[in-house]
């Protein structure tokens, strides 16, 4: 049994002290109005993307049963020791809603590119007796965090390739599968392989997580959302002996006889590797794999990634002939490439792509393969992801909310209700917006955020391919626009 499945109760999908916090608001609370956004963090715009997957897993449909109330009090009298679990509230909404959340939930489109410091979602309860209930479902909202800052550690990497292919290689075709994921292993549980995954896959297509798949099948709509290739692993090659490594590359050329396959070869000495087995033992059938549209994609696994890859770029050189292309940078057959799998993330890329750059090699030569960087090494404070309650209403009063703690400014809040607005080609978060209609500066400009949840239904369901063209148009703006400012530099 997984964890989601031994945790199916809404009411137990939060923080042990959010049980209490309905006996803590003023009297005469109505209403709650909270926001989500990144305070700041490693990247200065955040992709969103991932809140539906928590909307339709989570929070649709009649989530609330008096079966599951029973089963919080019992809970919760025993965690806490004493009768302090809402019951009243909880039974109102199987009485009144049938169990449906009433809430509402307005959130930027997912794929959209926000700078920091902006509004991202909004929630407010719909029926004033659940004041109480907007601040309850924090916990499980505030994860968006994850799949969010997966996506946006992507988006960067994407845009880096995005660049380096622009000024070494004839044209971007490659881009899409020039960052595959290798992190189902490196992340802490299936649950988080499938959601950390998909968020890799609005900005590329390469993934050997098929959690990701599946994820995206279900939460997404799209039948497949990536792709992959038969590929070697140190143990189907060691198996076979220090003295038969190239009957072990051997035996997959003729056991996969067509398309492109992955050979990992620093079992032992990848420029031996390199330069005798696959540039001259072997080197007629690559050549001949090539000629049916195939290639073998060289994968070294071990060493310091910018030397290692230079020297084997050398080496295929010498045996399989490189050619220059427009720019001047040198391009190796299309039958044969390097797959970089070891070492890959935000940081090593620049390195390893300038030092290419700086050696006269295009960077269409190689593709790379990411784990635990792009799954797992990241949390909340990546991005300064919070939820704080701006607006409520209390005694008929519509009063603004916020917090600015001396001993650090950086987590002040805003204040009031929240409109997101696009303003000279970005994105800027009005606060003290009124209630309804958005009217004073924001009546002629539309208010990016969009109701995607109310009264426990989806009402905005995204395709993939949706979120996934708005992320491609987001990365093509920001390529656009350091390009100019590179201009400028030069100009200047």
């Amino acid at each position: 049994m997984s964890a989601s499945d031994a945790v199916d109760n809404i009411i137990l999908l939060a923080d042990s002290y959010k049980v209490t916090h309905h006996l803590q608001y003023p009297p005469d609370t109505t209403y709650i109005y909270s926001y989500f956004e990144s305070r700041g963090g490693k990247f200065e715009k955040t992709l969103f993307f991932g809140l539906q997957y928590i909307l339709k897993h989570w929070l649709s449909g009649p989530v609330v049963t008096l079966e599951k109330i029973a089963e919080a009090k019992s809970v919760f009298q025993e965690h806490l020791g004493q009768n302090v679990f809402n019951e009243e509230g909880w039974k109102y909404i199987v009485e009144k809603h049938g169990g449906h959340l009433p809430l509402q939930i307005k959130a930027v489109p997912e794929g959209t590119l926000v700078p920091y410091k902006n509004v991202l979602f909004t929630v407010e309860n719909t029926d004033p007796k659940c004041f109480w209930l907007t601040n309850y479902v924090e916990t499980l909202l505030v994860q968006t965090w994850y799949p969010m800052t997966v996506a946006t550690n992507s988006f960067y990497q994407k845009k880096l390739l995005s660049e380096y292919l622009s000024e070494t290689a004839d044209n971007s075709d490659c881009l899409m599968y020039q960052l595959h994921d290798f992190g189902y292993r490196g992340v802490s549980s299936v649950e988080s392989a499938g959601i950390g995954g998909a968020a890799h896959l609005v900005n590329f297509h390469g993934t050997d997580t098929v959690a990701a798949l599946m994820m995206v099948r279900k939460f997404y709509g799209c039948r497949m959302a990536g792709v992959s290739i038969p590929a070697a692993e140190h143990s189907t090659i060691t198996t076979w002996g220090k003295h038969k490594e190239k009957e072990a590359f051997q035996n997959m050329l003729d056991r996969i006889p067509n398309g492109a396959i992955s050979i990992v070869s620093d079992s032992y000495d990848v420029y031996n590797a390199c330069e005798e087995i696959w540039g001259k033992a072997l080197k007629d059938c690559v050549v001949e794999r090539g000629k049916r549209d195939g290639r073998v994609v060289i994968r070294p696994d071990s060493g310091k990634p910018e030397d290692v890859i230079i020297k084997i770029l050398e080496i295929l050189d010498k045996q399989f002939g490189a050619k220059e292309n427009s720019k001047g940078f040198r391009v190796l057959p299309s039958y044969v490439r390097i797959i970089q799998g070891d070492g890959i993330s935000y940081e090593s890329l620049p390195k390893i792509l300038e030092r290419m750059k700086e050696k006269g090699w295009s960077t269409e030569n190689i593709v790379f393969g990411s784990g635990g960087a792009l799954l797992q090494r990241l949390d909340r404070d990546t991005q300064k992801c919070a939820f704080k309650c701006s607006s409520a209403v209390i005694g008929g009063e519509m009063v603004d909310v916020f917090k600015e703690p001396i001993t650090d400014p950086g987590k002040k809040s805003k204040r009031g209700r929240l409109c997101l607005l696009r303003q000279s080609g970005t994105y800027v978060t009005k606060e003290e917006c009124p209630r309804g209609d958005s009217n004073g500066d924001a009546a002629s400009m539309e208010d990016v955020l969009v109701t995607v949840f109310e009264n426990g239904k989806l009402v905005k369901d995204y395709g993939f391919d949706e979120v996934r063209e708005r992320a491609d148009q987001e990365c093509r703006a920001e390529c656009r626009t350091q390009n100019h400012k590179k201009k400028l530099c030069v100009i200047s």
